[in-house]
């Protein structure tokens, strides 16, 4: 029995199979992604990389890869390009969340009294970059193009190699110490570089073969369910793809290397925006947001909500926390976060 107005989920043996093969997929991609990011941390930290600001770009992108294959394999093989799109916009969110949840590890103060202002830039861009996807999406979806590519494709690319070089030259002395620091604290000596290389390749190969037969059970599952590809790719595909971030971020601020863990949140939705550009080109159907829901901009929007209160948080530097060791910011951030799918649920359903 179902409730009047919402649909009926489906459950059969085959759906059962397609959700046991999903979770063992998104296994894949949590094992060979934290992983991943620990041992680029150990190259970055052997050869020197580590010791200025391309080691948080490193850290970012690193965390960032399941998306990165899983947008490819989408658009390229599975044809699923609502999945591709709703996992890059649905990671967004889910890294802001993680923003939000990391508040309460520390007792004494909220989060964002904590880090430097620096970040603003990131934030700054990251509104700027989700603001052009938003735009574009509800363009696009409007008014198709004949053209091979949107417009908004190069706008991303732009937008993003202008972020971290601006980025580069605002925080540059303040990262490098920063990420010294954070160095000085997370020595890997009983690691070996060459073995490094070695375990961080055979973790991109479990995360790249994983991210690629994502999509298709993605796809399979959206429409056994009933839920729709942009909400299952939004929802169920960006909580997968997000949590080597979450892993990361969350080993940062035990280790006190709040920056880091902010750092590494704000830079992947940047380069998690920037990934839209390469699926794109890569998208034989023609432009991308032509051939997607327009309730990926809701989703979008939101985003920019979320990294606004980022934004305004670092500025304003509030002191006490609110309810259950949250922040006033950090309980907003989740319950937009929280309406974010609710109403991607009714639009896509």
């Amino acid at each position: 029995m179902t409730l009047t107005g919402y649909p009926a989920i489906v459950i059969s043996e085959v759906t059962v199979a397609d959700w046991i093969e999903f979770i063992a997929l998104a296994a894949l991609i949590v094992f060979g992604g934290s992983r991943l990011s620990k041992y680029g941390d150990v190259i970055a930290e052997k050869t020197g990389i580590g010791r200025a600001w391309t080691g948080l770009i490193l850290l970012a992108s690193i965390t960032s890869l399941p998306e990165l294959f899983t947008g490819v394999s989408a658009v390229t093989i599975a044809g699923v390009p609502d999945i591709a799109v709703g996992d890059v916009m649905g990671a967004c969110v889910f890294n802001l969340m993680t923003l939000a949840l990391l508040d309460p590890m520390d007792r004494s103060s909220p989060l964002f009294s904590k880090i430097g202002q620096t970040h603003v830039m990131s934030a700054g861009f990251g509104i700027l970059m989700l603001g052009v996807v938003s735009v574009s999406i509800l363009l696009e979806s409007a008014a198709p193009s004949a053209v091979s590519i949107g417009i908004y494709t190069p706008i991303i690319a732009v937008a993003y190699i202008v972020g971290i070089r601006t980025i580069y030259y605002y925080e540059k002395k303040f990262l490098v110490k920063l990420v010294e620091e954070a160095v000085e604290r997370l020595k890997y000596t009983e690691i070996p570089l060459k073995r490094a290389i070695i375990l961080y390749a055979a973790n991109g190969l479990l995360v790249t073969v994983a991210a690629v037969f994502l999509p298709f059970v993605a796809g399979r599952l959206a429409g056994q369910t009933g839920l729709g590809a942009s909400f299952f790719g939004t929802f169920f595909v960006a909580m997968v793809t997000t949590l080597p971030e979450f892993v990361v971020s969350f080993s940062a601020v035990r280790i006190g290397a709040y920056d880091l863990a902010i750092g590494n949140l704000l830079g992947s939705n940047m380069f998690n925006i920037a990934l839209l550009a390469v699926d794109d080109i890569l998208y034989a159907g023609g432009p991308l947001f032509s051939d997607i829901s327009s309730a990926h901009a809701t989703t979008g929007l939101m985003a920019m909500v979320m990294t606004s209160i980022v934004l305004l948080s670092i500025s304003y530097r509030p002191e006490r926390k609110a309810v259950m060791r949250f922040g006033w910011d950090s309980l907003s951030m989740l319950a937009i976060g929280a309406l974010n799918m609710y109403l991607m649920y009714l639009k896509t359903v």
